[in-house]
């Protein structure tokens, strides 16, 4: 688990297509590398992959096809901006909120404003994951915890303030740009429980 509190951002160092999937190296960059092992997950642009092999700076991770297909992780060329987060240790602040690394979906960036100090960014988001965006609701974008400003037929609206902006891969984040979506773990469990309800299941 994570809590979508961006611990650094790194980069694409390397890609290999193995038989059909994609081994990547990840350059550690800003993210504090200490005592890694073996088998830990850790969470790339949202995305929950496991450390086979590591440096001191850099570590890798086996992409499946299903990972390829449903998230940007495929489409990332060399040096392509990252964020990164390191699984929550039972003793960690949970800052942002509860984040599987499960990807959902794969939105786009629609239009990045200025507020004051702050930006609006405004992303699409397929209409099947639209039912559990909420308005005041959490949101995982690329990994990162975010609250929704606004949500609408075609997606939602956030604010970034200077130090999320300036502390993760959204730097580097261009309108039209692909970011990858996952839903608040709530409300999923929550439409699953009423479904049974509905339906007759477990009560």
């Amino acid at each position: 688990m994570f809590t979508g509190i961006i611990e650094g951002v790194g980069s694409i160092a390397d890609k290999h297509d193995l038989g059909g999937d994609v081994r990547l190296r990840i350059a550690t960059g800003s993210l504090d590398f200490t005592d890694p092992k073996l088998g830990e997950s850790i969470a790339v642009n949202g995305v929950c992959l496991t450390l086979i092999e590591f440096g001191a700076d850099w570590f890798d991770a086996d992409a499946s096809n299903e990972t390829l297909s449903l998230t940007t992780l495929g489409a990332l060329g060399p040096a392509a901006r990252v964020n990164l987060e390191r699984a929550m240790r039972p003793s960690d602040r949970l800052g942002g909120h509860m984040v599987s690394g499960h990807v959902d979906g794969v939105g786009a960036v629609l239009s990045i404003h200025d507020d004051a100090r702050a930006q609006r960014w405004r992303f699409k988001a397929p209409a099947p994951l639209l039912r559990y965006i909420a308005k005041k609701g959490s949101i995982c974008v690329d990994g990162v915890s975010l609250t929704v400003n606004e949500v609408d037929a075609e997606g939602f609206e956030v604010a970034l303030i200077p130090h999320t902006v300036h502390n993760t891969a959204f730097a580097q984040t261009g309108i039209g740009d692909a970011i990858n979506l996952e839903i608040d773990l709530v409300a999923r469990y929550v439409e699953r429980l009423l479904g049974e309800r509905h339906t007759g299941g477990a009560a």
